[in-house]
């Protein structure tokens, strides 16, 4: 779709459904008891309203706490998708030489892999997330790799594939009934902008981008339409990564789904058991239970008062055999056991449903150091996921790092040669120094491997000629160096 008519209602009706279920996976991402009271408290089925974040309480008392308690799973199940995902940052390589130097630079200096790892970890929570290419000379002399929220993006998709995006953000000086909105929208070649003046459901009138602060910068930077600008290139300047797919809600949009994705009453359990055990913790604190006769009166309309460290007391003319006549100490149990295993089981199953392996979460292992057989099979949940995403990812991380080589030859280093970068992510499983060490010793022992091999597999960023000197020290060292008397013998 092209940018909206004036008057249209806003965000568009046939996105509403998305919006809705990213709105419910924010508010667990976030981690916020507040905004899950809000979205489970005014949710649309009553059935929602009765888990734990959408009870609301009869007499709210500003004075006293909140009772309920939230364990950040899924701000955890978000964090370890980035992890496994770009903690390593994929190998990135062109043909070129000066092209690989000049996108070294990019790389470097625009911070990619924090990119990388903030667009994984929301993607896993919002079912996906868009790359946007842009360039500001004032900020910075090379073009710029942003993270566009889905939950403020209208894409269109054709054939499954993105081929045009509508990024909108509602602009600081908005209020309850009056909303301004900036909509940019990419298409191959051109990027267009448009300000808007409405109300929260509808988009309301287009106006210039002059007549508001945020916006009136860019008007300066548009050709003589005055609502568009070229990129110079033919390729789309935006690009969709989805978390995984298919979304099982909406089996024919090429919309990505969250992690979170039948999850959500598992969490909402989990929170339900927390809150049960800090109400027993809570309920078994100590409590004295003591006579009328042991308390001191403060005076008329007063009350009265117990002092818990007065060491002698008056005896009382009561029976000693009299029940209840002493100090009673009151202190119940805590289920922390049940409460406990309960826990664990709702996280082990939250996280399998999310795709991931008990290990990653603390919930197996005896800290015993482990093979590298030991753990991927340990692990084989976590890293078959991983490989699913690694195919989600690479696509669009390629096409928008060969987007940001045709604006810097475009824009900022002319001469440069853009071609599409080859992007390759590692294996996700790390060996320690132990196990690569023990990997190494069989293979030698076996005669598989030769010294140099040996060197490079403990110093991979070596090159040859330190490989090389690294090689004749351990032979001179080890006398393997030597040459083979037994070879100038006559024969």
């Amino acid at each position: 779709m092209a940018l909206p008519e004036s008057g249209t209602a806003w965000p568009p009706p046939q996105w509403a459904p998305y919006y809705r279920a990213m709105r419910v996976d924010d508010a667990w991402y976030s981690g916020d008891r507040a905004r899950l009271a809000r979205v489970y408290g005014h949710h649309n089925d009553v059935r929602e309203r009765r888990k734990l974040w959408g009870r609301l309480l009869n007499r709210p008392q500003p004075s006293k706490r909140e009772q309920r308690l939230h364990v950040p799973l899924a701000g955890d199940i978000a964090r370890t998708s980035a992890d496994l995902l770009f903690a390593d940052m994929p190998k990135v390589t062109v043909t070129d030489p000066s092209t690989q130097e000049r996108l070294d630079v990019l790389l470097d200096e625009g911070r990619i892999q924090e990119t990388f790892l903030g667009a994984a970890e929301q993607a896993a929570a919002l079912s996906g997330v868009f790359f946007r290419v842009t360039w500001d000379r004032a900020l910075a002399p090379r073009p710029l790799l942003t993270v566009m929220q889905p939950d403020a993006a209208i894409p269109e998709f054709r054939f499954g594939m993105l081929r045009a995006v509508s990024f909108w953000r509602q602009l600081d000086s908005s209020t309850e009934a009056h909303v301004w909105r900036h909509i940019e929208r990419h298409a191959p070649g051109i990027i267009e902008h448009a300000l808007y003046e409405g109300t929260p459901d509808n988009v309301g009138r287009r106006v210039p981008l002059t007549e508001h602060p945020d916006t009136a910068d860019i008007a300066a930077t548009l050709d003589v339409s005055g609502d568009s600008m070229a990129t110079g290139i033919q390729q789309l300047t935006a690009a969709y990564m989805p978390n995984m797919l298919p979304n099982r809600m909406h089996r024919t949009a090429p919309v990505g789904r969250s992690d979170y994705q039948g999850v959500h009453d598992l969490f909402d359990s989990l929170d339900e058991v927390w809150t049960s055990l800090m109400r027993d913790i809570r309920l078994a604190r100590a409590r004295l239970i003591v006579p009328d006769g042991y308390l001191k009166s403060e005076g008329s309309g007063n009350g009265a008062s117990f002092d818990d460290d007065r060491e002698v007391w008056h005896g009382l003319k009561i029976p000693p055999t009299e029940q209840g006549a002493g100090i009673t100490l009151a202190q119940f149990g805590i289920r922390v056991e049940e409460h406990q295993r309960t826990a664990d089981a709702l996280v082990r199953q939250a996280v399998q449903t999310a795709g991931y392996d008990g290990q990653a979460f603390g919930l197996e292992g005896d800290g015993t150091p482990e093979t590298a057989t030991g753990v991927n099979a340990r692990t084989a949940r976590s890293m078959t996921t991983r490989k699913k995403k690694v195919g989600y990812a690479r696509h669009p991380v390629a096409d928008m790092l060969h987007v940001m080589l045709q604006v810097d030859a475009a824009l900022f280093t002319p001469g440069l040669t853009p071609e599409r970068p080859r992007v390759e992510f590692g294996d996700g499983v790390a060996e320690s120094e132990q196990q690569k060490a023990t990997t190494l010793e069989l293979l030698h022992r076996a005669g598989a491997v030769s010294t140099a091999t040996k060197v490079k597999a403990v110093n991979p960023d070596w090159d040859d000629t330190a490989v090389a000197a690294e090689v004749a020290l351990i032979l001179a060292e080890t006398g393997a160096g030597a040459p083979d008397p037994v070879g100038s013998f006559p024969m």
